[in-house]
């Protein structure tokens, strides 16, 4: 794969950054988790009055143009024929969420994503806190270094004409907001999505929305244009709406609230034990088709939890599920679980 030489493609996708109006969606990128199956799976239980941007996970530019590295990561850019079904019929934006430290890197892995995958835009990770990751100086380690960060933003920008996007933090090691969000300001980026917590925070106390809403000011000041979406400790479709309008976010991008209540991005419907049910053989059943052993089984029983709980029963069934191998031992305990309920 050679992509040296080219500063643009041939995706003529339109800039839905700028053209978004009203209130934006948006379900986090994270790892093991937004897959094209979960993503299916939030799109199957959810409303199109309120389908959100979807994220990939992320996809390290140093694996991905590395020549045998790329085959353990270019599954992260796998979409579903189903879920590419459900996409183009509701018009939801897909965004290719990558990291590194490498501006050339982000060239290259930009311009692929944009000239072989159905991809809607970009976002460059500059806020994953996990030290593995910061080490390299990558992700939430380059608000110490603002300058190669905007290399990057400049790099990834002119290896594709993608809508551009950021995910970031307030801060590092302490809250740095004016200083460090006033320069991705200045960049070429479309959007930015700003989480309230310093990277030393991890995910620990409450995420600083007044941060968010000083950003908010600076955005305002100093490139109106962008788009800014708010992210950290929101879990429903109403706790979004209340701090667009206290905050003055144009959306709000959903992380951990979605395992709390995967039918989020549906706020009218009360999920009964059966919809659980029906949700949790939905996603076991596209994840055994779509992987079929290329990822470990061990993946797809995180989640069971989500779909077993408020409901008569649902502790004992969990636990017969963390058993599981493969998707006919699911059937078999579902099965069993439905024939001992009282008819």
């Amino acid at each position: 794969m050679t992509m040296e030489g080219t500063d643009a493609t041939n995706n003529t996708s339109s800039n839905f950054w700028k053209s978004s109006t009203g209130p934006i969606w948006a379900l986090a990128p994270m790892e093991d988790v937004t897959d094209t199956v979960f993503r299916e799976v939030v799109l199957r239980l959810g409303h199109p009055d309120h389908y959100p941007i979807l994220f990939s996970e992320f996809l390290s530019t140093d694996g991905f143009c590395h020549p045998v590295g790329q085959t353990k990561v270019i599954h992260r850019l796998k979409i579903n024929e189903s879920e590419l079904e459900l996409v183009k019929k509701h018009d939801v934006k897909m965004v290719a969420q990558i990291w590194g430290t490498d501006p050339e890197k982000f060239h290259k892995t930009a311009r692929y994503i944009a000239e072989e995958t159905p991809f809607d835009g970009i976002d460059i990770n500059m806020g994953c806190p996990m030290k593995n990751i910061i080490r390299k100086g990558a992700c939430s380690a380059l608000i110490n270094t603002p300058g190669l960060a905007r290399e990057i933003i400049t790099a990834t920008k002119e290896g594709s004409n993608l809508p551009l996007s950021v995910k970031t933090r307030i801060g590092f090691k302490s809250v740095v907001t004016e200083g460090w969000i006033s320069n991705l300001l200045a960049s070429e980026a479309d959007a930015l999505t700003v989480h309230g917590r310093i990277q030393k925070r991890m995910s620990d106390g409450e995420a600083d929305w007044n941060e968010i809403g000083k950003a908010v000011q600076l955005r305002n000041q100093i490139n109106p244009g962008m788009k800014l979406l708010g992210n950290g400790d929101v879990k429903s479709i109403e706790e979004s709406m209340q701090k667009i309008n206290d905050y003055g976010v144009d959306g709000v991008m959903v992380g951990r609230g979605i395992f709390g209540n995967p039918w989020l991005y549906n706020p009218d419907h009360e999920p009964g034990m059966q919809d659980k049910l029906d949700a949790l053989r939905l996603h076991a059943t596209l994840y055994a088709t779509t992987w079929k052993g290329e990822k470990p089984w061990s993946i797809i029983k995180r989640f069971f939890k989500i779909y077993t709980n408020s409901f008569n029963g649902a502790p004992a069934l969990r636990s017969q599920l963390m058993y599981t191998h493969n998707l006919e031992e699911v059937e078999t305990v579902l099965a069993n679980f439905l024939a001992e309920q009282p008819k």
